[in-house]
């Protein structure tokens, strides 16, 4: 039988293999919450990314939650768990009652007991939280944290690659563009 570090240690082998073979951010979050859920034994996991202009914290990638719950209704950065933006881990034994959290009804409804809320820093900048949920009211071990804050700033690392190729490739793309734009006006016009 597999003890707990070996399968933390696979994860986040697999994890960084997945960084290294891919700049496609959607299957390395997809990866990160499929397997934390598994490797953790949870009802759930979601990535939230922070939309600094809108103050609100947007799904990058989810495991394990409704359709329903996830359609609740926007998370505001400053009314949920806002100490994880902070740069803190933050564990919410009883979601139902506990003030941070904004939707504590629908939690509830979800079945979600626990929550562990985990920064996703980037060169000392938060750009988003990991978010860990039980079915039953649950305390995380250090080693569990430990893990997860491992995960979430390979996460950011990959967050950030994905999103500057993205903005490489539209660069290369609009260079081409306007080349061909400028190719075009120095070609001699047709005589009629």
């Amino acid at each position: 039988m597999e003890t707990k570090e070996i399968k933390y240690f696979k994860l986040f082998r697999d994890v960084c293999k997945s960084i290294n073979s891919t700049l496609n951010l959607r299957e390395v979050l997809d990866l990160i919450t499929e397997n934390v859920v598994k490797v953790l034994n949870i009802k759930a996991c979601t990535i939230f990314l922070l939309d600094r202009e809108r103050k609100r914290l947007e799904v990058g990638a989810t495991r394990g939650l409704s359709k329903t719950y996830l359609k609740k209704g926007p998370l505001d950065a400053d009314k949920s768990i806002a100490e994880s933006l902070e740069g803190k881990h933050v564990l919410i034994y009883d979601a139902a009652k506990d003030s941070r959290i904004q939707y504590p009804e629908e939690a509830k409804r979800e079945g979600i007991a626990s929550i562990l809320s985990v920064p996703i820093p980037v060169k000392g900048e938060v750009i988003g939280v990991l978010r860990l949920y039980t079915s039953q009211s649950r305390t995380f071990s250090d080693d569990d944290i430990e893990f997860v804050s491992g995960l979430s700033e390979m996460g950011g690392i990959a967050i950030v690659n994905a999103k500057l190729y993205e903005q490489m490739k539209e660069d290369s793309q609009s260079l081409v563009e306007d080349t061909w734009e400028w190719f075009e006006t120095m070609l001699p016009k047709p005589s009629s």
